[in-house]
């Protein structure tokens, strides 16, 4: 079994052959685990027990926490710092990197940082544009974009060397992840944008909300069809919906995210439409798992992330296996 050799809290895991981190995450998916992961709100508070808090209600529940990097374009707690605080707990941590706020040398010091703290997973993004959070007046970088930024961390890893050439002593050991949207037009381009992503260093992916099981399943099949699921960990993302109505105004304003007719009438008919939410995310789950070349799910429960141990529970997604808690 490969959880019974967990660490206590600060410690890490050998790596194990054939991979490239310590982590928990990149065990569970060459193991063949259905891997569950999630987002971790970042607070507006310099309070640490803020961070820890959030993150307690995963305990017991998830593989990995994804630590966003001002998600959306508005300021919050960095990336770097929620996982400096919780890795020294011992949780498995995904640090995302936006290209929009930092430039390479940066981000190469972020890698190697986080790296060096215990973080065993790198997740890079191109970033949202400034214009569309709270700080609109703000000058983006983008001197990288999610592409590049890949290629740049997989040459830290596996060359050992910075993008000017010069060495790293001690390599970051880290399991690489992008995130996918299968969602947005053009919807055939999306499988060979996958596959960019996965020649430049992604091994494993994070989609989009999947609200449309049918179109999940177009594209899983051509993501099979190019033979992309036997070289990359793909976790569709899903959530719940708290209302009809909060699911209208996503359709209507959050790009990418497809929430057919039928989710949203099922919402509106339920007596208690935030339960009906997540029964449709539990819904949803159990037949994502049976869609081959999916390897786990990606939970993202915006407000809603004490209902995390109930959609796991109730989808029994962890089968046997019992999942790390912090020592007490």
């Amino acid at each position: 079994m490969i959880f019974d050799d967990e660490p206590l809290a600060g410690e890490n895991l050998p790596i194990l052959p054939g991979h490239d981190s310590p982590g928990r995450l990149e065990r569970v998916l060459r193991a063949g685990q259905f891997a569950v992961t999630a987002e971790i709100a970042p607070p507006d508070s310099a309070d640490p027990q803020e961070v820890f808090d959030r993150a307690a209600l995963f305990d017991g529940y998830v593989d990995a926490i994804n630590a966003t990097d001002g998600s959306g374009a508005n300021c919050h707690m960095s990336s770097v710092g929620m996982c400096a605080l919780l890795t020294r707990r011992g949780y498995s941590m995904i640090m995302q990197i936006s290209c929009r706020d930092k430039n390479r040398i940066a981000m190469q010091g972020d890698v190697l940082g986080a790296s060096a703290m215990g973080v065993s997973n790198i997740l890079c993004l191109t970033g949202d544009g400034v214009q569309s959070g709270d700080h609109p007046q703000a000058k983006p970088v983008f001197d990288m974009d999610c592409m590049t930024s890949l290629q740049m961390v997989r040459g830290m890893r596996d060359d050992g060397q910075f993008l000017s050439g010069r060495k790293i002593t001690s390599p970051p050991q880290v399991f690489l992840g992008a995130a996918a949207n299968p969602f947005a037009p053009p919807f055939d381009y999306r499988p060979l944008r996958l596959a960019k992503k996965v020649a430049a260093g992604a091994q494993f992916v994070q989609t989009q909300y999947c609200f449309d099981i049918d179109m999940l399943k177009e594209y899983m099949a051509k993501v099979g069809d190019l033979g992309l699921h036997e070289k990359v960990f793909i976790l569709p993302g899903v959530g719940p919906l708290a209302s009809a109505k909060s699911a209208e105004w996503i359709r209507n304003n959050v790009a990418g995210v497809h929430i057919p007719d039928s989710i949203i009438k099922r919402l509106a008919g339920a007596q208690d439409q935030k339960q009906e939410g997540v029964n449709i995310c539990i819904d949803m789950i159990n037949e994502i798992r049976e869609i081959k070349g999916a390897s786990g799910v990606h939970i993202m429960a915006y407000r809603q992330e004490e209902r995390v141990a109930e959609i796991v529970e109730k989808t029994k997604v962890l089968g046997t296996r019992t999942l790390w808690r912090p020592q007490p």
